[in-house]
């Protein structure tokens, strides 16, 4: 039997995605060098249709020409291994997916390095973690577009569905555009993440409520504007109660927050393209601060903030910060779509923006009823330069800028960390901004390093022999 496809990497989202192919009626051959994974997932995939090969010889000769790889390995080594395994066992015209977290730089080294063996190469961002990867995740892949005729009806196959049927996957561009777009995913996915901390942060800091309390709260607000899979599982967290303590199950975990560097990449990439995008990178320093637990614990009894509790109408307070945290949303989106529009004009990917806002309302971690409407935004204007400059984001933020104003000067008085609301008012005050305080920047530039400056009454650009002038 030829199979249609091969899968390794069988760990938890590589076995999960090989059995949703075998679920969708593909015949698939898993391969992983741990013995135990290989009959795990025979175990679990219990069909005809799947096979589990001892070695990468037997796998590679187990697949349907032109072969389809996708390698669910760990992004760095462990994709070069994969690689330099496959080589001499693949033939022009087959295909190789790179499924990982990977940097879409090294997808497009990658490329580069497989020109004239006449393999396909393929990087393709995965999100929707271990529960999509098998029951239909986002998928968004990139590369080598020859191999998108092969590819569409397997990957559209086992993609999620949005609610009007669209599948959750279609081709991102050439390059490493597939990673490029799961990274900006990511970069998102930090702040979205940030903000729903920093708004229980507020609600149990200034109004002292209980963690089921809060959850009921994010489950009413899950039912209109801020629907979405991370106020939803929020609300199921903050529910859950501690079988050994009996005490909130989130109150017993340690507040340091991993991170796998996705966040830090999109970060990078905005300072690598000269784009503002502070609330990302605010989550990725949050994340960072998070980590240094034993410092701040010291810092707790050396460094003092304000006193005081809050007084006003908590009922009041709730709401704003729930239409705080929709301004913030749409701003992490702006500069995320902000940010895919930058890469694209580096690399000229020519990236479906409507159709990135498509593919993640279903599926991914990030997705949420405000896709619907980003994708609408696009889908009306494919130039689009911010999305906080269409009529119904604009409107948006009108309505709820005096609330996040009101929300961050409660943080700030109270001592309350908020650094995504923060950031996020932040950058909606210097983008609306027609004038900012860069001129004197600029003339600090030119009295120190002869920088040069440009005028507001004629083109060109100006230098000033400035001078210290003697204060006697």
């Amino acid at each position: 039997m030829a199979f249609d496809l091969g899968v390794i990497g069988l760990g938890v989202m590589g076995a999960n995605l090989a059995r949703n192919f075998v679920d969708k009626g593909f015949s698939v051959a898993g391969f992983d060098v741990e013995a135990a994974k290989r009959e795990r997932f025979l175990q679990a995939a219990a069909s005809g249709r799947a096979s589990a090969p001892p070695t990468m010889q037997a796998f590679v000769a187990s697949l349907a020409a032109p072969r389809v790889v996708l390698a669910m390995v760990p992004a760095g080594a462990a994709v070069d291994a994969v690689i330099d395994s496959l080589r001499p066992l693949l033939e022009p015209g087959d295909i190789v997916v790179d499924g990982g977290n990977t940097r879409y730089g090294d997808t497009q080294a990658r490329m580069l390095a497989l020109e004239g063996t006449g393999l396909l190469y393929v990087g393709m961002g995965v999100s929707g973690g271990e529960e999509g990867a098998l029951r239909g995740p986002a998928l968004m892949p990139g590369g080598d577009e020859r191999a998108w005729p092969r590819l569409k009806p397997l990957l559209q196959a086992v993609a999620a569905r949005a609610g009007d049927g669209q599948p959750c996957c279609e081709w991102m561009g050439t390059g490493g555009a597939g990673h490029f777009v799961k990274m900006v995913h990511n970069g998102i996915e930090y702040a979205d993440m940030q903000v729903i901390g920093e708004a229980y942060w507020l609600m149990r800091e200034l109004l002292r409520m209980t963690p089921a309390d809060i959850g009921r709260t994010f489950a009413q607000w899950n039912e209109g504007e801020l629907e979405s899979y991370l106020v939803a599982i929020t609300a199921d967290i903050l529910s859950r109660i501690d079988p050994e303590s009996g005490r909130p199950l989130v109150e017993v975990i340690l507040d340091t927050a991993e991170q796998k560097g996705t966040g830090k990449w999109a970060s990078q990439a905005a300072l690598d393209f000269g784009l503002t995008a502070p609330t990302i990178a605010e989550a990725v320093f949050a994340r960072t601060v998070s980590a240094a637990k034993e410092e701040r614990v010291v810092a707790a009894d050396v460094l003092k903030g304000p006193g005081g509790a809050f007084d006003g109408d908590p009922a009041t307070l709730i709401e704003k910060i729930r239409r705080s945290l929709l301004a913030v949303k749409v701003c992490a989106y702006a500069q995320g779509f902000q940010l895919l529009q930058a890469g694209d004009r580096e690399h000229v990917w020519n990236l479906p923006l409507a159709g990135i806002a498509t593919i993640w309302r279903a599926g991914c971690i990030i997705r949420a009823r405000l896709l619907e409407d980003i994708r609408s935004a696009y889908a009306r204007d494919g130039e689009l330069v911010n999305l906080m400059l269409d009529a119904r984001f604009a409107a948006t933020l009108a309505a709820c800028q005096e609330d996040l104003r009101d929300v961050v000067g409660l943080a700030a008085r109270h001592g309350v960390p908020a650094p995504a609301f923060m950031s996020a008012l932040a950058y909606y005050d210097a983008y609306r901004s027609p004038q900012l305080p860069a001129n004197l920047l600029q003339a600090q530039r030119d009295y120190f390093g002869s920088h040069l400056y440009q005028r507001v009454d004629r083109p060109g650009k100006f230098h000033t022999q400035w001078g210290l002038r003697s204060t006697s």
